[in-house]
């Protein structure tokens, strides 16, 4: 979304609507079974995510929206592209209420709207497919859950992640036993780059969560799910080490590292941080056990005392991850399947990261019970 939207203007911008190309008769977009599928948020994000269900067979996008009119009709040209068509909004409610006949709902808006508006899909009996973080603190993750819980809607956040054919791979191994034992888990996602500097909100902490919680939280979930359950604790250290005041106004780290410790002695060792050169670290997601290790990026493993590195089996190894998991939400609502990201593994997911930016910034221990 730009700068200047707001929590307030997002939700209470008042809109008129357009329609957006014709109907056609093409793919998955316009057949008669299919799932008809709204979105509300059509940045970057939002826009990934639509390109992403635009290939899923049994999805029809109907109508996109966005604060931003330009945005709203580049989504529905995205559509139209695709052979369906869709009604262009930049007021979701206004959607909503006109359009009785919306399934589902893909939320892709700014971090600190999300409460508000998942809880407003789902209180309109929508499935869901809510963007990450669930919330920006504790008491929004709880309020989310509450609906979710109430309403009992299909409901999955997108930690796409998750579904990238290596790392389904990867993870599905390790379940099996793959490398014995889990000790530790190290990642890093060290870049030069970070976050674009003409859109504040990444930059301040209390909308965006803090990069953490904004952009870490995606190595974290995959290996809170490797491991199972939540951390015990966690400590850390970081800060805005090198772009002080870049842009005006910031208050979101530009680095930090920190551990979890989870049961039985297993514990996470993460590092993140936006002044990286080139080339020369990048992202690692490895996890470590009695028998082995393993790279979730690769797909691949190597035991413990050899030096053979071996490549899992990778299913749908061409596939997208934004398009594997709109996939897997799509058969969850046609079926009534719960998401491998359901409500339950995201307030866990999400609340991880929210301990760990706790820890940083109080600079001591934190345990899983002052967020939980």
């Amino acid at each position: 979304m730009a700068s200047s939207v707001t929590r307030r203007s997002f939700l209470q911008v008042p809109v008129a609507a357009a329609v957006a190309g014709a109907p056609a008769i093409v793919s998955a977009q316009t057949r008669g079974d299919s799932l008809r599928v709204a979105f509300i948020g059509t940045g970057n994000r939002g826009t990934a995510d639509l390109q992403g269900i635009l290939k899923v067979p049994g999805a029809q996008v109907v109508a996109v929206c966005d604060l931003i009119p330009e945005r709203a009709q580049n989504a529905a040209s995205l559509v139209a592209a695709a052979g369906g068509s869709a009604r262009v909004f930049t007021d979701f409610r206004k959607m909503l209420d006109e359009m009785k006949e919306i399934d589902t709902v893909v939320v892709a808006t700014p971090d600190w709207t999300h409460k508000d508006i998942d809880i407003a899909v789902l209180e309109m009996g929508k499935h869901l497919y809510a963007e990450k973080p669930l919330a920006v603190t504790p008491e929004d993750c709880r309020a989310v859950l509450r609906e979710v819980k109430r309403t009992g809607k299909i409901f999955q956040v997108g930690f796409q992640l998750r579904h990238d054919p290596a790392t389904n791979a990867a993870m599905k191994f390790i379940a099996g036993g793959g490398i014995g034992r889990i000790l530790m888990c190290h990642g890093i996602r060290h870049s030069g780059e970070g976050l674009p500097r003409d859109i504040p909100w990444y930059h301040d902490r209390t909308k965006s969560g803090d990069m953490l919680t904004d952009q870490g939280i995606h190595i974290l979930d995959l290996f809170r799910g490797v491991i199972g359950g939540h951390p015990l604790r966690a400590y850390g250290v970081g800060g805005i080490n090198l772009f002080k005041n870049e842009p005006p106004g910031r208050t979101s780290m530009d680095g930090y590292s920190v551990i979890y410790e989870y049961a039985n002695g297993v514990y996470i060792n993460f590092s993140h941080h936006y002044y990286d050169p080139p080339r020369f670290t990048g992202t690692w997601e490895k996890v470590f056990g009695s028998d082995g290790s393993v790279d979730l990026v690769k797909g691949s493993w190597q035991p413990r005392e050899k030096r053979e590195t071996i490549q899992l089996d990778i299913p749908d190894a061409k596939q997208d991850s934004t398009y594997m998991a709109m996939a897997h939400f799509v058969d969850c609502v046609k079926n009534g399947k719960q998401p491998v990201n359901n409500i339950d593994s995201a307030i866990e997911s999400t609340l991880q990261a929210l301990m760990g930016t706790k820890a940083i910034y109080e600079k001591r221990v934190v345990s899983w019970e002052e967020v939980a």
